[in-house]
Protein backbone atom coordinates (compact mmCIF):
# COMPACT_ATOMS: atom_id res chain seq x y z
CA UNK A 1 0.00 0.00 0.00
CA UNK A 2 1.26 3.62 -1.19
CA UNK A 3 0.56 5.32 2.33
CA UNK A 4 2.13 8.56 0.24
CA UNK A 5 0.43 8.46 -2.86
CA UNK A 6 -3.11 7.56 -0.69
CA UNK A 7 -2.60 11.20 1.15
CA UNK A 8 -1.36 12.75 -1.94
CA UNK A 9 -4.57 11.68 -3.29
CA UNK A 10 -6.75 12.87 0.30
CA UNK A 11 -4.98 16.17 0.18
CA UNK A 12 -6.54 17.13 -3.10
CA UNK A 13 -10.23 15.85 -1.70
CA UNK A 14 -9.75 17.71 0.69
CA UNK A 15 -9.40 20.95 -0.70
CA UNK A 16 -11.25 20.00 -3.52
CA UNK A 17 -13.83 19.77 -1.07
CA UNK A 18 -13.06 23.51 0.32
CA UNK A 19 -12.63 25.15 -3.32
CA UNK A 20 -16.50 23.26 -4.30
CA UNK A 21 -17.86 24.72 -1.33
CA UNK A 22 -16.59 27.40 0.23
CA UNK A 23 -16.11 28.21 -3.80
CA UNK A 24 -19.71 29.74 -4.40
CA UNK A 25 -19.54 31.34 -1.02
CA UNK A 26 -16.54 33.51 -2.11
CA UNK A 27 -18.82 34.01 -5.52
CA UNK A 28 -21.72 35.03 -3.78
CA UNK A 29 -19.46 38.07 -2.00
CA UNK A 30 -17.89 39.29 -5.00
CA UNK A 31 -21.02 39.33 -6.21
CA UNK A 32 -22.96 40.90 -3.45
CA UNK A 33 -22.37 44.62 -4.42
CA UNK A 34 -24.45 43.71 -7.56
CA UNK A 35 -27.32 43.16 -5.67
CA UNK A 36 -29.55 46.61 -6.34
CA UNK A 37 -31.89 46.70 -2.98
CA UNK A 38 -30.89 45.66 1.04
CA UNK A 39 -33.47 42.80 0.54
CA UNK A 40 -31.60 41.25 -2.45
CA UNK A 41 -28.22 41.84 -0.53
CA UNK A 42 -29.85 39.99 2.72
CA UNK A 43 -31.21 37.10 0.57
CA UNK A 44 -27.68 36.72 -0.94
CA UNK A 45 -26.11 36.83 2.15
CA UNK A 46 -29.01 34.62 3.60
CA UNK A 47 -28.54 31.54 0.91
CA UNK A 48 -25.21 31.18 2.11
CA UNK A 49 -26.15 31.49 5.72
CA UNK A 50 -26.53 28.43 7.10
CA UNK A 51 -23.69 26.85 5.73
CA UNK A 52 -20.63 29.30 5.06
CA UNK A 53 -18.97 28.30 8.33
CA UNK A 54 -19.53 24.46 8.04
CA UNK A 55 -17.97 24.99 4.20
CA UNK A 56 -14.99 26.02 5.88
CA UNK A 57 -14.30 23.23 8.10
CA UNK A 58 -13.00 21.80 4.64
CA UNK A 59 -9.72 24.36 4.68
CA UNK A 60 -9.28 23.60 8.37
CA UNK A 61 -9.30 20.07 7.99
CA UNK A 62 -6.92 19.93 4.78
CA UNK A 63 -4.11 22.12 6.85
CA UNK A 64 -4.20 20.10 9.79
CA UNK A 65 -3.97 16.67 7.30
CA UNK A 66 -1.05 18.86 5.27
CA UNK A 67 0.52 19.79 8.81
CA UNK A 68 0.56 15.99 9.97
CA UNK A 69 0.99 14.10 6.54
CA UNK A 70 3.50 15.97 4.60
CA UNK A 71 5.18 18.09 7.47
CA UNK A 72 7.89 19.24 5.49
CA UNK A 73 5.50 21.21 2.70
CA UNK A 74 3.86 22.76 5.70
CA UNK A 75 6.62 24.12 7.04
CA UNK A 76 8.15 25.36 3.60
CA UNK A 77 4.54 27.37 2.81
CA UNK A 78 3.94 28.88 6.18
CA UNK A 79 7.84 29.71 6.60
CA UNK A 80 8.19 31.15 3.23
CA UNK A 81 4.63 32.63 2.36
CA UNK A 82 3.63 33.28 5.62
CA UNK A 83 2.69 37.05 4.40
CA UNK A 84 0.18 35.65 1.81
CA UNK A 85 -1.13 32.70 3.86
CA UNK A 86 -1.84 35.51 6.67
CA UNK A 87 -3.50 37.76 4.18
CA UNK A 88 -6.21 34.91 3.40
CA UNK A 89 -6.28 34.29 6.82
CA UNK A 90 -7.25 37.38 7.58
CA UNK A 91 -9.22 38.05 4.66
CA UNK A 92 -11.86 35.27 5.47
CA UNK A 93 -11.76 36.17 9.11
CA UNK A 94 -12.85 40.27 8.03
CA UNK A 95 -15.37 37.93 5.27
CA UNK A 96 -16.89 36.21 8.71
CA UNK A 97 -17.54 39.27 10.72
CA UNK A 98 -18.98 41.30 7.79
CA UNK A 99 -21.43 38.72 7.94
CA UNK A 100 -22.24 38.67 11.42
CA UNK A 101 -22.32 42.08 12.00
CA UNK A 102 -23.99 43.49 9.00
CA UNK A 103 -27.52 42.44 10.42
CA UNK A 104 -27.01 44.02 13.67
CA UNK A 105 -28.21 47.84 12.92
CA UNK A 106 -30.50 49.06 10.68
CA UNK A 107 -28.76 52.37 9.52
CA UNK A 108 -27.47 52.10 5.90
CA UNK A 109 -24.36 53.48 6.62
CA UNK A 110 -23.78 50.39 8.82
CA UNK A 111 -24.84 47.86 5.85
CA UNK A 112 -22.95 49.42 3.44
CA UNK A 113 -19.75 49.60 5.67
CA UNK A 114 -20.02 45.69 6.08
CA UNK A 115 -21.35 45.21 2.53
CA UNK A 116 -18.58 46.26 1.54
CA UNK A 117 -16.32 44.04 3.92
CA UNK A 118 -17.86 40.86 2.69
CA UNK A 119 -17.32 42.31 -0.86
CA UNK A 120 -13.50 42.73 0.33
CA UNK A 121 -12.92 39.77 2.14
CA UNK A 122 -14.25 37.47 -0.21
CA UNK A 123 -12.20 39.10 -3.31
CA UNK A 124 -9.01 39.37 -1.27
CA UNK A 125 -9.44 35.48 -0.47
CA UNK A 126 -9.92 34.52 -4.16
CA UNK A 127 -7.16 36.20 -5.61
CA UNK A 128 -4.84 35.37 -2.95
CA UNK A 129 -5.78 31.65 -3.44
CA UNK A 130 -5.57 32.23 -7.05
CA UNK A 131 -1.86 33.46 -6.64
CA UNK A 132 -0.90 30.48 -4.57
CA UNK A 133 -2.03 28.07 -7.12
CA UNK A 134 -0.93 29.84 -9.85
CA UNK A 135 2.52 29.27 -7.90
CA UNK A 136 2.31 25.57 -7.47
CA UNK A 137 2.01 25.53 -11.29
CA UNK A 138 4.69 27.90 -11.78
CA UNK A 139 6.79 27.05 -9.55
CA UNK A 140 8.62 28.88 -6.27
CA UNK A 141 12.59 29.10 -5.56
CA UNK A 142 13.65 26.52 -2.82
CA UNK A 143 17.45 26.48 -1.67
CA UNK A 144 18.73 22.85 -1.26
CA UNK A 145 17.81 22.92 2.39
CA UNK A 146 13.92 23.75 0.81
CA UNK A 147 13.45 27.60 2.19
CA UNK A 148 11.51 29.89 0.08
CA UNK A 149 14.28 31.94 -1.64
CA UNK A 150 11.96 34.60 -2.62
CA UNK A 151 9.66 37.60 -1.75
CA UNK A 152 6.37 38.52 -1.26
CA UNK A 153 6.51 40.66 -4.40
CA UNK A 154 7.96 37.47 -6.53
CA UNK A 155 4.84 35.44 -5.77
CA UNK A 156 2.77 38.18 -8.07
CA UNK A 157 4.07 36.99 -11.51
CA UNK A 158 2.02 37.51 -14.18
CA UNK A 159 1.52 34.11 -15.02
CA UNK A 160 0.22 33.81 -11.29
CA UNK A 161 -1.96 37.00 -11.18
CA UNK A 162 -3.57 35.33 -14.70
CA UNK A 163 -4.46 32.46 -12.27
CA UNK A 164 -6.09 34.38 -9.65
CA UNK A 165 -8.20 36.39 -12.37
CA UNK A 166 -9.21 33.17 -13.45
CA UNK A 167 -9.93 31.91 -9.98
CA UNK A 168 -12.14 34.96 -9.35
CA UNK A 169 -13.73 33.89 -12.40
CA UNK A 170 -14.60 30.80 -11.52
CA UNK A 171 -15.81 31.52 -7.86
CA UNK A 172 -18.43 33.93 -9.47
CA UNK A 173 -19.60 31.43 -12.18
CA UNK A 174 -20.16 29.02 -9.47
CA UNK A 175 -21.58 31.96 -6.86
CA UNK A 176 -24.05 32.76 -9.09
CA UNK A 177 -25.21 29.14 -10.27
CA UNK A 178 -25.60 28.30 -6.75
CA UNK A 179 -27.51 31.50 -5.93
CA UNK A 180 -30.19 30.89 -9.08
CA UNK A 181 -30.54 27.63 -7.39
CA UNK A 182 -31.68 29.68 -4.13
CA UNK A 183 -33.32 32.76 -5.07
CA UNK A 184 -36.77 33.49 -6.93
CA UNK A 185 -38.90 36.43 -8.06
CA UNK A 186 -37.31 39.41 -9.76
CA UNK A 187 -33.59 38.82 -7.67
CA UNK A 188 -33.68 35.10 -9.49
CA UNK A 189 -34.24 36.48 -12.67
CA UNK A 190 -31.47 39.29 -12.63
CA UNK A 191 -28.75 36.27 -11.31
CA UNK A 192 -29.76 34.14 -14.05
CA UNK A 193 -27.97 36.88 -16.30
CA UNK A 194 -25.32 37.08 -14.07
CA UNK A 195 -24.55 33.12 -14.97
CA UNK A 196 -23.83 34.30 -18.63
CA UNK A 197 -21.59 37.16 -18.45
CA UNK A 198 -19.99 35.01 -15.34
CA UNK A 199 -19.30 31.84 -18.07
CA UNK A 200 -18.08 34.38 -20.32
CA UNK A 201 -15.69 35.76 -18.27
CA UNK A 202 -14.32 32.06 -17.21
CA UNK A 203 -13.86 30.70 -20.33
CA UNK A 204 -11.94 33.67 -21.65
CA UNK A 205 -9.69 33.32 -18.69
CA UNK A 206 -9.66 29.67 -18.53
CA UNK A 207 -9.21 29.29 -22.66
CA UNK A 208 -5.97 32.13 -21.70
CA UNK A 209 -4.44 30.14 -18.89
CA UNK A 210 -4.42 27.07 -20.45
CA UNK A 211 -2.57 28.46 -23.52
CA UNK A 212 -0.02 29.88 -20.82
CA UNK A 213 0.45 27.23 -19.10
CA UNK A 214 0.88 25.12 -22.71
CA UNK A 215 3.61 27.73 -23.52
CA UNK A 216 5.02 28.76 -20.18
CA UNK A 217 4.95 25.74 -17.63
CA UNK A 218 4.95 22.66 -20.34
CA UNK A 219 6.78 20.82 -17.13
CA UNK A 220 2.63 20.54 -16.44
CA UNK A 221 1.75 19.23 -19.37
CA UNK A 222 4.28 16.32 -19.50
CA UNK A 223 2.23 13.82 -17.42
CA UNK A 224 0.05 13.92 -20.06
CA UNK A 225 2.47 12.89 -22.95
CA UNK A 226 3.82 10.32 -20.70
CA UNK A 227 0.23 9.01 -20.61
CA UNK A 228 -2.51 10.54 -23.10
CA UNK A 229 -5.36 8.94 -21.75
CA UNK A 230 -5.01 11.28 -18.46
CA UNK A 231 -6.60 13.67 -21.52
CA UNK A 232 -9.86 12.22 -20.72
CA UNK A 233 -9.69 14.36 -17.43
CA UNK A 234 -9.70 17.23 -19.74
CA UNK A 235 -12.25 16.46 -21.96
CA UNK A 236 -14.59 16.05 -18.93
CA UNK A 237 -14.14 19.23 -17.63
CA UNK A 238 -14.54 20.90 -21.04
CA UNK A 239 -17.92 18.92 -21.00
CA UNK A 240 -18.69 19.54 -17.57
CA UNK A 241 -18.26 23.79 -18.43
CA UNK A 242 -20.01 23.15 -21.68
CA UNK A 243 -22.60 21.53 -19.79
CA UNK A 244 -23.60 24.40 -17.99
CA UNK A 245 -25.03 26.79 -20.28
CA UNK A 246 -26.87 24.05 -21.46
CA UNK A 247 -28.26 23.38 -18.44
CA UNK A 248 -29.49 27.13 -17.16
CA UNK A 249 -31.50 27.12 -20.76
CA UNK A 250 -33.58 24.69 -19.77
CA UNK A 251 -33.76 26.02 -15.95
CA UNK A 252 -31.94 22.55 -14.53
CA UNK A 253 -30.56 25.28 -11.87
CA UNK A 254 -29.47 22.04 -9.90
CA UNK A 255 -28.12 19.90 -12.41
CA UNK A 256 -26.01 23.42 -13.92
CA UNK A 257 -25.02 23.52 -10.16
CA UNK A 258 -23.65 19.99 -10.07
CA UNK A 259 -21.73 20.47 -13.36
CA UNK A 260 -20.09 23.49 -11.84
CA UNK A 261 -18.94 21.55 -9.13
CA UNK A 262 -17.55 18.75 -11.31
CA UNK A 263 -15.56 21.06 -13.61
CA UNK A 264 -14.01 22.23 -9.99
CA UNK A 265 -13.33 18.75 -9.35
CA UNK A 266 -11.84 18.36 -13.01
CA UNK A 267 -9.46 21.44 -12.64
CA UNK A 268 -7.86 20.12 -9.26
CA UNK A 269 -7.35 16.96 -11.05
CA UNK A 270 -5.62 18.48 -13.44
CA UNK A 271 -3.24 20.49 -11.04
CA UNK A 272 -2.76 17.38 -9.06
CA UNK A 273 -1.57 15.55 -12.52
CA UNK A 274 0.83 18.22 -13.67
CA UNK A 275 2.36 18.38 -10.12
CA UNK A 276 2.65 14.57 -9.14
CA UNK A 277 5.24 13.85 -7.95
CA UNK A 278 5.68 16.78 -6.60
CA UNK A 279 3.86 18.50 -3.70
CA UNK A 280 5.89 22.03 -3.92
CA UNK A 281 8.17 22.70 -7.31
CA UNK A 282 11.14 24.58 -6.96
CA UNK A 283 12.14 27.03 -10.07
CA UNK A 284 14.51 27.61 -11.40
CA UNK A 285 16.27 24.45 -9.21
CA UNK A 286 13.99 21.32 -10.22
CA UNK A 287 16.27 19.62 -7.79
CA UNK A 288 15.39 20.87 -4.80
CA UNK A 289 11.73 20.62 -5.33
CA UNK A 290 9.42 18.74 -2.11
CA UNK A 291 7.94 15.21 -3.16
CA UNK A 292 5.29 13.34 -2.07
CA UNK A 293 7.70 10.51 -0.52
CA UNK A 294 10.74 13.00 0.56
CA UNK A 295 8.63 15.60 2.40
CA UNK A 296 6.02 12.64 3.81
CA UNK A 297 5.94 11.74 7.85
CA UNK A 298 6.86 8.14 8.93
CA UNK A 299 5.00 5.49 7.39
CA UNK A 300 3.11 4.79 11.18
CA UNK A 301 1.78 8.03 11.13
CA UNK A 302 0.49 8.25 8.04
CA UNK A 303 -1.35 4.32 8.76
CA UNK A 304 -2.37 5.99 11.57
CA UNK A 305 -3.55 9.42 9.78
CA UNK A 306 -5.42 6.47 7.42
CA UNK A 307 -7.37 5.29 10.56
CA UNK A 308 -8.18 8.65 11.91
CA UNK A 309 -9.42 9.58 8.68
CA UNK A 310 -11.41 6.08 7.73
CA UNK A 311 -13.41 7.18 10.52
CA UNK A 312 -14.10 10.69 9.84
CA UNK A 313 -14.36 11.83 6.68
CA UNK A 314 -17.74 9.90 6.54
CA UNK A 315 -18.70 11.85 9.73
CA UNK A 316 -17.92 15.25 8.07
CA UNK A 317 -19.59 14.57 4.85
CA UNK A 318 -22.60 13.43 6.48
CA UNK A 319 -22.98 16.44 8.54
CA UNK A 320 -22.08 18.12 5.48
CA UNK A 321 -25.32 16.55 3.21
CA UNK A 322 -27.37 17.12 6.42
CA UNK A 323 -26.62 20.71 6.59
CA UNK A 324 -27.75 21.11 2.83
CA UNK A 325 -30.48 18.77 3.21
CA UNK A 326 -32.02 20.35 5.81
CA UNK A 327 -31.94 24.13 4.48
CA UNK A 328 -32.79 22.78 0.81
CA UNK A 329 -35.06 25.09 -1.26
CA UNK A 330 -35.21 28.72 -1.97
CA UNK A 331 -34.26 31.52 0.73
CA UNK A 332 -36.67 32.77 2.71
CA UNK A 333 -36.53 35.99 4.82
CA UNK A 334 -37.94 35.81 8.38
CA UNK A 335 -36.85 36.99 11.94
CA UNK A 336 -33.79 34.93 12.13
CA UNK A 337 -32.17 36.04 9.15
CA UNK A 338 -29.24 38.68 8.65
Amino acid sequence: MDLNLIWFVLMVVLFFGYAMLDGFDLGVGILHLFGRTDKDRRLMLNSIGPVWDGNEVWLVTGGGALFAAFPNVYATLFSGLYLPLMLVLTALIFRAVSIEFRSKQIHEGWRRFWDAGFFVGSLLASVLMGVLVGNLAWGIPLDARHYYAGGFWNLLHPYALLVAVTTVALFMMHGSIYLVMKTEGQLHDRVRAWVHNTMIFFIICYATTTMATLLFVPRMAQPFHARPWLGFVALLNMLAIANIPRQIYHKRDFNAFVSSCFAIACLMALLAIGLFPNMLCSNPFPANSLDIYGAASSPLTLKIMLIIALVGMPLVLAYTLSIYWVFRGKVKLDEGSY
